[in-house]
């Protein structure tokens, strides 16, 4: 027996048992048994289908006929590739055997395959009454802080948001019934005439096959069976239809389809189409709009109004015809419609292109705040902190900072194109006019990304001119494409030009530039799709080639009061890495760590001004267990007694180690014991690992701690919770709010030592490590941070409203621990992205104010005294206002609570001898450590004003990110390392510290050293 014919049979089975016996269809029969039974069912269906097309006055046997006249048309060259090999005879032959009551003698027809093939197509028929109580995979609704669409998130095939039948006015139903099935309210699943109808047309007509499916069929092959053509399918369909039919109301199935179905654009359902071409929601659509939706399931690519308007046009002409024929509009209203523009709106804004890594972490909340399992199960709203503006500035400020780095570094390597539009430009050149197709397979959201229509409507049609204007291929192609990096802000450009004559690029505005291809010198070919920096001046447009880096970044912005998270950025690139390092990664914040121990000092009673010695120190084994821990300097050396800001503000290691003895508790494991209690306290960590780097940042942190925890320093100890999900609602009722609850107070310290704590991190921003930040330091303090062989670069910075925290590295994922290079430290890479976000923030709504003063409960244990700067030494009048605690309505004078001033006195040189140039306590030629200038003057000016003024305006000048190359952050000093942070056995200032060579050490200059060329300090 012929194997088309076999097919074709047991589809007829499958036609058969639908229509004559829907409540008892079988799925498996018996070839040795049932052969009778089979063909008394195939006869049954026949005159069914005779009966049925007697209704509409037709003669089935003259329509088969007419079909059979010709045998070309079935087995000839231009007959269905799906038909070939058909003998017309054995149909024909077959037809009067099971239609027309004969018995021919030589009848094709064999039970056996024909049952053997329907078995094997209904082995494991999919349940109807899974399509009853199936949720459809649905879009949610991302709302940023001010109550607009942000994003989506959706699962392939199911950007779509769900509306019940109810809500779906009965225009858009009948425009869609009118279109698809008319006979949808008659028919139970199966529209045999319809069938009938699809399988003469393909035997008399060449082209692509019609289908002849009803709603109800294409419930079932969309959301059940699949959409395979093959006649195993026909059959799943038609069996799992007749069975839905039985089990839900008409309503309940156009529910499901209307729901379920692809309409462009990445759109699934009614209601997301309606938003996504409309810019409304279903209820409020047009007889027009109805209409233009209603003919896309049939070609939602053929028909795209996007790219084919008249096609478009026409098919909406037809939905509107066949709605009048059914009586559901009048011809007035059908002309009407028919003369209005298509009045489409642009692609959707909600095409998301920033802020991945934030809705990633949106999605996760909602699992455990709201206890959804999934945004795609249902259609939510989801309310978010994130400020749209400030989310896309920082993912700018950071991907710009991190190339930055690496273009300063010469570590940049262009190692090929984002991708390449050869084919793209191809298909658009040789595109031609396409059959109309009778269905189309729904594509992936993903492909519709790049869809782009000029002017986003056809308004203007009607006076469309003469010669319109046409995009040349690349434009086109180029506008149409969504690049892997989709959410780097860099313009997309497609290389047009190389060779001896130079390369030029072409922009999606149809400009062309003039392209340097720095480091892709010599390996761009045509049609590469780069990135590049534009620069428009006079002459002819010219543009930079920009590299991606290989380094990585993230930065978070946090509110202090309520622990909102703003804006957060894990990566440079979400598709290139998935991986959140703001709250899925730890690193080692080196130095931005620091101000545990100075908080910990500072409530331990020591004030400010409290000088330590910035010397080589030794601290014994905690316990007697391991060795001993000698820390140094990021040069190596010290500068004698400094006070306690100072050594915050320029980062010095040997005074932070310092605090530990003496200066929080009497003993060293003590005073680390302290500062781990208030690390506990701030949830920095889970844990904390007893041993004395941690003071200097040796524990890796997440950032999204980190952050809190400058925040908390804004509030005086008050921290809050950082959070991203402000509410979820479905359908309009609330189901998760987040609790409005105030920061939890760091009882480990008072209000007054975390406002000490603030005021000299603003002296970081002021003059120290993050002097760079000097021209908005009046509104920011903060902390850089460098790990052991800059491995890590940080900054973690707020203002009265905001924390900001940047961070930068290479990924660890090899395990290997990759350098960022010698003086890549926070104070160069990290704060130039901090101030870039700090800016961004202000421009996008967030309050630029003043550091506040104290709070009431701080104010009044705390005296504001002039000091000298250096010494630390209280003055008349003038000089540098410090911050002390009262304590029983005294000023507590801790100066020389650490280092005794007959030791400080006993270590000044004689000024007599005049050899301030070889002074080893710190005094320089403005003055020594306590204030006293040769000749027996003193000075109580601001040592950095004039030389932070100069360096601030060169800096501007020479820098525009405003970096100063000179600002060095001390990183991590390790036990057993030298300077560089390399292993050296030899003690440093041995004369044979460099692999046993005999030679003088060379003066070494503190990187941080502002105050003129005098080795003093």
């Amino acid at each position: 027996m012929n194997a088309i014919l076999i097919k074709l049979f047991a589809t007829a089975l499958t036609l058969s048992q639908v229509t004559t016996r829907p409540d008892a269809v079988r799925t498996q029969f018996d070839p040795a048994k049932d052969s009778g039974q089979v063909v008394a069912i195939l006869r049954d269906g026949c005159a069914h289908m005779r009966k049925s097309f007697d209704i509409e006055d037709i003669n089935l046997d003259e329509l088969i006929s007419t079909a059979m006249e010709d045998p070309s048309a079935v087995a000839g060259d231009n007959a269905p590739k799906i038909l070939h090999g058909l003998d017309i005879a054995e149909l024909n032959t077959s037809y009067k055997q099971f239609c027309k009551g004969e018995n021919p003698a030589n009848s094709p027809f064999e039970a056996a395959a024909v049952i053997a093939f329907y078995n094997n197509a209904v082995k494991d028929l999919p349940s109807a009454e899974a399509l009853r109580d199936i949720k459809l995979p649905s879009a949610s609704v991302i709302l940023d802080a001010a109550g607009k669409p942000y994003s989506e998130t959706f699962e392939t095939h199911g950007r779509r948001l769900v509306v019940p039948i109810e809500g779906v006015p009965d225009l858009v139903q009948k425009a869609f019934v009118a279109a698809e099935d008319k006979r949808f309210y008659q028919h139970h699943g199966i529209d045999e005439r319809g069938v009938i109808r699809a399988f003469v047309g393909n035997l008399a007509s060449p082209g692509r096959p019609a289908g002849g499916s009803t709603i109800t069929q294409q419930v079932v092959k969309n959301l059940s069976v699949g959409d395979d053509v093959t006649y195993e399918r026909k059959i799943r369909e038609m069996i799992v239809a007749s069975r839905l039919e039985r089990l839900q109301t008409k309503p309940q199935i156009l529910g499901l389809y209307l729901n379920g179905i692809y309409l462009g654009r990445g759109a699934y359902g009614i209601e997301m189409a309606a938003r996504s071409w409309f810019g409304k929601s279903v209820g409020a659509l047009t007889l027009p709009e109805a209409a233009l939706l209603a003919g896309l399931p049939k070609g939602p690519n053929y028909y795209s109004p996007d790219k084919y308007p008249e096609r478009a046009r026409e098919r909406r002409a037809y939905v509107l015809s066949r709605m009048k024929e059914e009586g559901t509009i009048t011809e007035a209203q059908m002309n009407a419609a028919l003369a209005s523009d298509l009045g489409i709106k642009p692609p959707d804004a909600a095409r998301q292109d920033s802020g991945f890594y934030l809705v990633d972490h949106v999605a996760r909340e909602t699992r455990t705040f709201a206890g959804l399992e999934t945004l795609t199960n249902a259609s939510y709203t989801v309310r978010a902190t994130v400020n749209a503006g400030l989310q896309s500035a920082l993912e700018a400020a950071l991907q710009e900072g991190l190339a930055a780095y690496e273009r300063g570094t010469g570590r940049a390597r262009y190692e090929g194109p984002e991708l390449n539009l050869s084919e793209a430009i191809k298909r658009i050149e040789a595109a031609a006019p396409a059959p109309e197709p009778a269905a189309e397979p729904a594509p992936a959201p993903e492909a519709k990304k790049g869809a782009k229509t000029a002017k986003g409507t056809d308004k203007g049609a009607a006076k469309a001119p003469a010669k319109p204007t046409i995009q040349p291929a690349w434009q086109r192609a180029l506008a149409s494409t969504r690049p892997p990096l989709y959410d780097v802000r860099w313009p997309l450009a497609v290389v047009l030009q190389t060779g001896k004559n130079g390369t030029k690029v072409g922009l999606p505005d149809g400009r062309v530039a003039s392209l340097e291809p720095g480091p892709a010198r010599g390996k761009l070919q045509l049609y590469d799709a780069v990135r590049v920096r534009l620069r428009e001046g006079k002459g002819s447009l010219r543009a930079e080639l920009r590299v991606r880096p290989t380094v990585q970044g993230a930065a978070i912005v946090l509110e202090n009061r309520t622990g909102k998270i703003l804006a957060m950025s894990g990566g440079f690139s979400y598709p290139l890495s998935q991986l959140n390092r703001v709250t899925q990664a730890v690193r080692q914040p080196g130095s931005t760590l620091k101000p545990l121990t100075y908080l910990a000092a500072l409530n331990a009673g020591l004030q400010p001004n409290t000088l330590v010695m910035d010397s080589a120190v030794t601290l014994p084994p905690i316990g007697g267990v391991g060795d001993s821990w000698s820390p140094k300097n990021y040069d190596g050396g010290g500068s004698g007694a400094t006070t306690i800001r100072r050594g915050l503000e320029f980062s010095k290691n040997l005074v932070t180690a310092r605090l530990l003895q003496g200066g929080i508790a009497t003993k060293a494991p003590d005073s680390l014991q302290r500062v781990c209690d208030i690390a506990l306290e701030a949830q920095l960590y889970a844990e904390c690992e007893r041993y004395y780097p941690f003071v200097l940042g040796a524990q890796p942190v997440r950032m999204i701690d980190l952050a809190s925890f400058y925040a908390a320093i804004a509030n005086e100890g008050a921290r809050p919770s950082a959070y991203a999900l402000e509410a979820v609602e479905r359908d309009g009722k609330p189901l998760y709010r987040h609790p409005d609850k105030a920061p939890v107070r760091i009882g480990s310290a008072d209000r007054v030592a975390f406002y000490q704590l603030k005021t000299m991190l603003q002296g970081v921003t002021q003059h120290g490590t993050a002097a760079a930040l000097s021209g908005i330091s009046a509104y920011v303090a903060g902390k850089t941070g460098t790990s052991e062989n800059e491995n890590d670069a940080w900054f973690a910075g707020f203002s009265n409203e905001i924390t900001v925290v940047v961070w930068a590295g290479y990924d660890n994922a090899d395990g290997v621990r990759r350098t960022l290079g010698r003086g890549q430290t926070g104070g160069h890479v990290s704060v130039p992205i901090a101030r870039a976000i700090f800016q961004a923030a202000w421009a996008n709504g967030v309050a630029r104010t003043p550091l506040a003063p104290p709070s009431p409960e701080a104010k009044a244990l705390i005296a504001d005294l002039p000091i000298e700067p250096r010494s630390g030494q209280r003055v008349a009048g003038g000089g540098f206002i410090e911050h002390f605690r009262l304590k029983g309505g005294q000023v507590a004078d801790t100066q020389y609570a650490l280092v005794p001033r007959d030791t400080l006195y006993a270590m000044r040189p004689d000024a007599e001898d005049g050899d301030y140039a070889n002074a080893e306590d710190g005094a320089d030629v403005a003055g020594d450590l306590f204030g006293n200038l040769p000749g027996g003057r003193r000075t109580t000016e601001d040592p950095f004003a004039q030389r932070r003024s100069a360096e601030t305006d060169s800096g501007r000048t020479a820098d525009p990110w405003g970096l100063r190359r000179d600002r060095r952050e001390e990183p991590q000093a390790w036990p057993g390392r030298d300077r560089y942070g390399q292993v050296n056995p030899v003690p440093f200032g041995s004369p044979f510290d460099d692999e046993g060579d005999t030679r003088t050490r060379q003066r070494r200059r503190d990187p941080d050293y502002l105050f003129g060329d005098d080795p003093g300090y």
